[in-house]
């Protein structure tokens, strides 16, 4: 027979259900303090010596998920339009969008639909003239050049959409191939299956359509490769627009209570070799050069406040530069991008682009080409139309308190710029 504290022994050591004993709960609750300083990018002294500063445990997280976003890139654009507004009108905008010039072959563009390449465009027009309205979305992954059919791929994001929104969709779309990044234009019709006004919630819109459509690509291409990654990060440290590596400048200051982004290199934070450190720094000396940032220190910052809208408008002006070299089949000189409130002295110059400066918003734009050789680049406003302004033609353009004022003139000196009277610049 077992003795007593044979017993207590065994009874000690035998395994029981329940809570964990009143001696283990601080162990616990240190393990819970130290998840919930890594989640907020708190960096321990004792473990991380001679660390950056502040904000730099933050900086750390931030700039090592570049290298973690492994999913294909898709950038989608929606605007939802109301038929009876101005610029509503359907099949001016899908007749812009088949113009001369976008597609992959030079073959003329072509809707194309669920289950044809070739869209009877009239017909779709004539059946939504009584909707209240129709969506326009821009689909462009960052990879499309590498998808094997653009337009295969796009039906199945349809399709996607459908089983999303629980209902059939009636659509048509074209691709674009343009431009830098070739993308699709995706026409949906306001109606679902059953008659009813398209209803489409704002978040679906704004994030889960392009999370769908990054899904698609990365399940055909796969994922992004470190290489792959990388070599995208290495071009934008020099690039004259808004960046994936700003972005992450920007979380990194707004991390930081003074607004400083601390990159010194001092401590362990920063993982050797990683390549990160290097692009950040990289990008934020350009930064510098362009005057929307300021050292503070060795390895610290600040950027502007001006920073995001100077690279987006830097960027839109190198896409309007390549655009114009690409209607007009030649180098363009001195290029003027001037804003909605229009130039500051009258133009007088002869067109020699012109289209839609917003393929969403169908907000058209001319270029007119002064006598000096300057391109002036002019957004006209929704009550201008440009039907009425031919390529080649002579214009004045003068600022005006409700807006742009586009007159013709006379070309009593276009013999000065070597063009013969009547026939101006090849169109675009």
């Amino acid at each position: 027979m077992p003795r007593r504290d044979d017993r207590d022994a065994d009874a000690f050591l035998r395994p029981r259900l329940g809570r964990f004993r009143a001696e283990r709960q601080p162990r616990l609750f240190k393990a819970k303090v130290l998840v919930a300083r890594d989640q907020a990018g708190v960096v321990s002294n004792r473990t991380k010596r001679g660390m950056a500063g502040r904000g730099a445990g933050m900086a750390w997280k931030l700039s090592r998920g570049l290298l973690a976003q492994r999913g294909r890139r898709v950038v989608v654009k929606a605007r939802i339009v109301r038929h009876g507004m101005r610029g509503a009108l359907l099949g001016t905008h899908l007749a812009y969008l088949r113009r001369e010039g976008v597609t992959k072959d030079s073959q003329p563009a072509r809707m194309f639909s669920a289950d044809t390449d070739d869209a009877d465009v009239r017909a779709f027009v004539n059946r939504t003239a009584d909707d209240r309205h129709h969506f326009r979305f821009i689909v462009s992954p960052e990879d499309a050049a590498d998808l094997t059919d653009l337009r295969a791929y796009t039906r199945d994001l349809v399709r996607t959409m459908e089983r999303d929104l629980n209902t059939r969709l009636e659509w048509v779309a074209v691709d674009h191939w343009n431009t830098d990044n070739p993308h699709v234009h995706l026409i949906v019709r306001g109606k679902d299956e059953a008659g009813r006004d398209l209803v489409i919630h704002r978040n679906y819109i704004t994030q889960g359509l392009r999370a769908r459509a990054q899904e698609l690509a990365t399940l055909e291409l796969g994922p992004r490769s470190e290489w792959e990654i990388r070599t995208k990060l290495t071009r934008e440290v020099e690039a004259e627009r808004w960046t994936q590596l700003d972005r992450t400048l920007a979380r990194v200051a707004a991390a930081d209570q003074a607004g400083v982004i601390d990159l010194r290199p001092d401590g362990e934070v920063w993982p050797k070799g990683g390549g990160v450190q290097g692009m950040l720094v990289g990008r934020l000396q350009r930064l510098q050069v362009l005057g929307l940032a300021t050292a503070e220190g060795v390895g610290q910052w600040r950027l502007s406040a001006a920073v995001e809208p100077t690279l987006r408008a830097l960027g839109q002006r190198g896409d309007i530069i390549r655009t114009l070299n690409q209607r007009l089949g030649r180098a363009v000189g001195d290029v003027v991008v001037h804003g909605q409130e229009g130039p500051a002295h009258p133009i007088v110059g002869q067109i020699t682009v012109k289209g839609l400066d917003d393929e969403l918003t169908g907000r058209p734009f001319i270029v007119v080409e002064d006598r000096e050789g300057r391109s002036h680049y002019l957004r006209l406003g929704a009550d201008l139309n440009s039907s009425g302004l031919p390529v080649g033609g002579t214009v004045r353009v003068t600022r005006h308190r409700t807006g742009l004022v586009v007159s013709p003139k006379e070309p009593d000196w276009i013999a000065d710029w070597g063009f013969p009277v009547g026939r101006g610049p090849t169109p675009g």
